[in-house]
């Protein structure tokens, strides 16, 4: 729909448009407003805390700080590891420039079963079933696999950042009588 006015000599025309696609009748949708990253300073940044380096995100396990240098700017030598990857990577920057941190969420899932190829049926909090995380690699992954084998109830958890995310750890959940 649009309309016509005129202001002074000036002719204004005014479109009003829905979320809806006027073709197919369907409606977008976005997060409310949340992003994969926000900005934060440098000097802010914590050990223990997330960082994105090389547009991956981090987990903060070294962070140190150099003396005001002749440009006047004190620089922070940042030391991470790769929330999926577990790969080291290195970042040097002044303190007072602002670096992406992602946004990280943990979520706590129960263990329904574990398919032949390797994917985790998980009860999210809404009593739908999530299907797409696979069990992780390596010590923990086969812990899992033989805790679910030996009839255990099991409770994961899930850390999601960036569009990805994997199991960071496995619990037995206690019986409740």
């Amino acid at each position: 729909v649009s309309t016509q006015s005129t202001w002074g000599r000036h002719t204004v025309f005014c479109c009003q448009r829905t979320m809806a696609d006027e073709d197919t009748g369907e409606y977008h949708t976005a997060d409310a407003g949340s992003s994969l990253t926000f900005p934060m300073q440098c000097g802010a940044l914590k050990k223990n805390g997330y960082i994105c380096i090389k547009g991956r995100p981090c987990k903060i396990v070294e962070y140190s700080t150099s003396k005001t240098g002749k440009h006047g700017h004190a620089k922070a030598h940042i030391v991470a590891i790769d929330l999926f990857t577990s790969k080291k990577l290195e970042e040097l920057c002044p303190t007072t420039h602002n670096v992406e941190v992602p946004n990280v969420q943990r979520t706590e899932y129960p263990v329904v079963d574990i398919t032949h190829d390797d994917y985790l049926h998980l009860m999210d909090p809404n009593n739908e079933m999530k299907t797409d995380v696979k069990v992780p690699p390596g010590e923990l992954g086969i812990r899992l696999k033989k805790d679910f084998e030996d009839g255990k109830e099991l409770m994961v958890s899930v850390i999601k950042a960036m569009g990805e995310e994997s199991v960071v750890s496995a619990k037995e959940t206690s019986a409740k009588d």
